[in-house]
């Protein structure tokens, strides 16, 4: 889709309730307005009749949307995430199928929605595999129904999903967390929650200055062994490894090389090779 397209899956700055109303005045299409439209897109890339199929279905979105307002997300969002997962499925829609537009359509909708609720319900990502995303989902609709869990909740939960009772424990548990500010609190708040800021009690494990320190020494090291090495080559295979290696702009080619110093390319490929060998043998001295 372009990007006059593109905009279409932005809500309006205005009230929500004017956005819904205008989704409204939009006509629904019949099976064979929509089937000339899908084809004319189809076949012949057609963006108007692009922009009239997804006009027609965004009172749709609005509609499934709304069954996500339970998450504390603004309801604008994730309109707009849903109307990018409708462009998505109009730009893939094949007439040929034989199916209308919104049963197509449904998964991509709900598949950008899903991505937004998991990226922004919680700082940390209580969810990222497969398995999990469809857990936190049935779960949480769930738990509207019932609340906290009690074992034999938990049994009944895991059985009906397909899962261990050890999963449904841990992602009720994920959904329950609280977002914590890394960094301590402001020196005039309480004490106890500058206490409890992970910053100061976590360790960081993927630091090692030691390792740190050994590298950058290794690789100064090889870069004055390098330069010590370069200058014991002849002038010409200097000139050939500079050309061909150490230039950021405008490496030159085996024939350019053999074009300036009048021999094969093949001759040159050979001194390449050769003076690259003293080099490695030199670094690794």
């Amino acid at each position: 889709m372009t990007k006059a397209m593109h905009t279409l899956a932005l809500v309006p700055q205005g009230s929500l309730e004017g956005y819904i109303r205008a989704t409204n005045t939009y006509p629904m299409l019949t099976a064979e307005e929509e089937l000339n439209l899908a084809e004319r897109l189809h076949y012949q890339g057609d963006l108007e009749a692009a922009k009239r199929l997804i006009l027609s279905h965004l009172r749709f979105v609005a509609h499934i949307a709304r069954s996500y307002s339970g998450y504390g997300l603004p309801q604008a969002d994730l309109i707009q995430e849903g109307n990018i997962g409708l462009m998505k499925a109009v730009r893939r829609f094949n007439p040929e199928v034989g199916v209308r537009l919104v049963s197509f359509a449904v998964h991509w909708i709900k598949a950008e929605i899903h991505e937004y609720v998991l990226r922004n319900w919680r700082i940390v990502k209580i969810a990222t595999t497969k398995a999990q995303r469809k857990l936190f989902f049935n779960l949480r609709k769930t738990k509207q129904r019932l609340g906290w869990f009690n074992q034999d909740e938990v049994e009944l939960v895991a059985r009906e999903l397909g899962v261990t009772s050890k999963d449904v424990r841990e992602m009720e548990s994920r959904m329950a967390a609280q977002d914590m500010a890394f960094d301590p609190a402001p020196a005039d708040e309480a004490r106890d929650e500058q206490s409890l800021a992970p910053v100061l009690y976590l360790q960081d494990k993927s630091s090692d200055f030691a390792e740190d320190i050994e590298e950058d020494n290794w690789e100064s090291n090889a870069v004055d062994k390098l330069a010590c090495a370069l200058e014991d080559l002849d002038e010409r295979s200097q000139h050939i490894i500079r050309a061909r290696w150490l230039e950021n702009d405008n490496k030159s080619t085996l024939q350019e090389l053999a074009d300036k110093f009048g021999v094969s390319a093949e001759r040159v490929r050979q001194l390449e090779k050769n003076a690259m060998k003293k080099l490695k043998i030199a670094i690794e001295a």
